[in-house]
């Protein structure tokens, strides 16, 4: 009896202590997910699908992995795939040119060449907290830090997914930042019998482990890596868009890591994800950091008690293999590649390949349609006539050559002439015309060899050809690089608010990790001209230059899906693509949420919808996705302000396909329009809907 108080005594101990240290108030315990907590243990276990679980134990005290094991199976015979690793990142700081250009939307930066240090996070295990969001549980663990960078890290487990994300979320209050992070699972001893990836040329490469090797930084393609043992196997991921800030180039710069002492920073073996500080050696703009942002320094894991291979594979599913999936009634569109394949080689004179490899890379993306953008400060554009006729000419031959019946290459430049900042023209058939006229010189012409000529020498007859060949424009990168002040300083102008502009282009740029969607740059344009009471699109661009099979193309893209039944053929009139990009019958997106339907009240985008006598409507979406999903974001305005309506989608799960029906008040609105977002910041959005009362 005189040895049991003491036994009492000391079990409240250490559940006084586990409350304290780990808080769980936000925690649901009716949701699938088990929580236990013991000591400075935190075991968590979830469903990961078919029947089977995954489970981690979270290891509080100070100076010991983290992450005491990982494990998955079914409920009777679960495995240990990894234990005693820890999460570790590493934070580069550099300065922003806040003062040059344009702010925090320049793109013409060279941070690498400027003064910029790396720092180990370092995690102090402070306290935790555990938290349910609809299918999602994070566990929150305290403090982080780095350098001015202070915040937490975050683990989220997704409830019907052997899949987990694991975030050191930090915030400094330093202006004019721009950082890049490294990050991945490190072990004091190896965890891991082999290293697993796919290379470049898509062929898996097994490493045996080496406890002595240096770590190494290796080109793969999809962005994974695993670590297989007799268990299972997990794979390291980065989020497949966001992590990649803007580069001219989608060059492979060895995204990946393994092995040990990684960049003499990080001590023991480990796996992970990487950024190339000096990019392409262009301009390399790194993300940015505004003071107090939470930056989302993140990688994904995926689990398996297969091996590396089938782990791998199961990774590509998230970007259907790095493809643009068919959808019926739709034909996946992408513009904007400086490949400059004519100038390079068709008109140097070297061996024209058959099949060069940039339009197999488009084909086994899943792009339908290419819309070049090619003459890029490369070719004569003003003349001499002969030199530019030639130039076009050939372009307008390789074209058809390269197309076939289940893919369109398609002219298109991007001029830079007559209208201000950057612009891209796309005609419904090909179109020769050369940018200068002096006095003597006819708008139009004609020539025995290739017809109609038009000499373009001013605004006016650069609208005049849009007319009268039923052309398109809109504004390239608007907002940063070279159409900084566009397409806002020509607003008002009688070839802006016609027809035959179509509005801007939309990429991912600048990166900025604390954002929960991608692009907000154009997006917020795209709202901006809704509320000039234009009837404006917002049409998806790629924007970099040399398309290769080894380049990261996937993680540079994104892609239109235009509503077209059939694919015209390269000699019949290219109109019903144009006409679907004038009518914005559309949606772009990054891959992975796909939006085959949006309405409002019944009616499509570019039509005019009715809320109620009330001012409610219903909008009816359907999604396909991946990744789990974040959110939907309803966006409407009334001529003069904007209102975001953001309806949390955490209860889906992984691989979805489903209608969705939201119900809201638009009582003076003029228009509305939808976004949709997943966990790793992958997303899709539509084109407007307008609104009459």
């Amino acid at each position: 009896m005189k040895y049991l108080l003491p036994a009492i005594l000391l079990c409240i101990s250490v559940i006084g202590y586990s409350q304290d240290l780990v808080r769980t108030s936000q925690y649901n315990k009716k949701s699938k997910t088990s929580l236990f907590v013991t000591d400075s243990v935190i075991s968590i276990s979830w469903p990961t699908g078919h029947d089977d679980y995954g489970k981690m134990l979270l290891d509080l005290s100070k100076n010991k992995p983290l992450f005491k094991a990982i494990s998955t199976g079914d409920k009777t015979s679960l495995k240990n795939i990894a234990n005693n690793i820890d999460p570790a990142f590493i934070l580069t700081v550099g300065k922003r040119d806040l003062v040059s250009q344009n702010g925090w939307n320049i793109f013409f930066d060279k941070v690498p060449l400027k003064p910029h240090e790396s720092f180990v996070v370092n995690l102090h295990k402070d306290s935790a907290a555990v938290i349910t969001e609809g299918t999602h549980t994070i566990v929150r663990i305290y403090n982080m830090q780095a350098a001015s960078f202070s915040g937490f890290l975050e683990i989220t487990v997704y409830n019907g997914s052997p899949l987990f994300n694991v975030a050191a979320v930090l915030a400094t209050n330093v202006d004019s930042t721009a950082i890049l992070y490294d990050a991945g699972l490190m072990s004091a001893s190896n965890e891991w019998n082999k290293i697993a990836w796919n290379d470049t040329g898509d062929r898996l490469i097994q490493s045996a482990i080496n406890a002595n090797d240096t770590a190494k930084n290796i080109a793969v393609k999809y962005r994974t890596i695993a670590g297989e043992n007799n268990s299972g196997s997990l794979a390291v991921f980065p989020a497949p868009h966001q992590y990649f800030y803007p580069l001219d180039e989608a060059f492979n710069l060895k995204f990946t890591w393994y092995g040990n002492n990684y960049r003499k920073l990080l001590k023991g073996f480990g796996m992970g994800i990487r950024q190339e500080p000096e990019g392409d050696k262009r301009f390399v703009p790194w993300f940015n950091a505004p003071p107090g942002t939470k930056q989302r320094l993140n990688f994904f894991c995926l689990i398996s008690s297969h091996n590396a291979e089938q782990n791998i594979n199961a990774v590509k599913k998230f970007t259907h293999d790095d493809r643009y999936v068919a959808l019926p009634g739709y034909k996946t569109m992408s513009s904007h590649f400086h490949n400059e394949f004519i100038m390079n080689v068709v008109l140097k004179g070297k061996p024209v390949p058959e099949h060069p490899s940039f339009v197999n890379v488009f084909k086994n993306t899943g792009v339908d349609i290419v819309h070049l953008a090619e003459f890029h400060y490369t070719a004569h554009p003003k003349g001499p006539d002969s030199t530019r006729l030639n130039e076009l000419h050939a372009l307008f031959e390789q074209c058809k050559r390269l197309s076939d019946d289940g893919f369109l290459l398609l002219p298109g430049e991007e001029p830079n002439e007559f209208f201000g900042g950057h612009w891209l023209a796309f005609f419904p058939k090909p179109v020769y015309w050369i940018m200068s006229r002096n006095a003597n010189t006819p708008y139009l012409s004609f020539d025995k060899q290739y017809g109609k000529i038009y000499h373009i020498g001013d605004t006016t007859d650069m609208f005049n050809l849009l007319k009268d060949e039923n052309g398109l424009a809109w504004t390239a990168h608007p907002r940063t690089k070279g159409s900084v002040g566009y397409p806002d300083k020509y607003k008002n102008a009688s070839f802006f608010t016609s027809d035959h502009f179509l509005g801007a282009a939309w990429k991912a740029m600048p990166a900025d990790l604390s954002q929960p969607r991608l692009g907000k740059r154009v997006l917020d344009l795209m709202d901006d001209m809704n509320n000039w009471g234009l009837k404006k699109h917002v049409i998806g661009e790629a924007d970099v230059f040399s398309i290769e099979p080894e380049n990261e193309m996937y993680a540079h893209l994104n892609v239109n899906y235009l509503q077209l039944n059939t694919l015209p053929k390269f000699d019949e009139s290219w109109q019903p693509i144009l006409t679907a990009m004038q009518q914005g019958k559309f949606f772009t997106t990054t891959g992975e949420v796909l939006i085959p339907s949006f309405t409002v009240n019944g009616k499509a985008t570019n039509e005019i919808a009715r809320p109620d006598a009330n001012g409610n409507a219903k909008i009816n979406m359907h999604l396909n996705w991946t990744f789990p999903l974040q959110y939907v974001e309803i966006i409407s305005g009334d001529g003069k302000n904007v209102y975001r309506d953001s309806v949390s989608l955490n209860n889906t799960t992984a691989f979805g396909d489903k209608d969705f029906t939201f119900n809201i008040n638009l009582k003076n609105r003029k228009w509305v329009r939808a976004a949709v977002w997943d966990v790793a910041v992958n997303g899709a959005f539509t084109q407007t809907v307008w609104l009459e009362e």
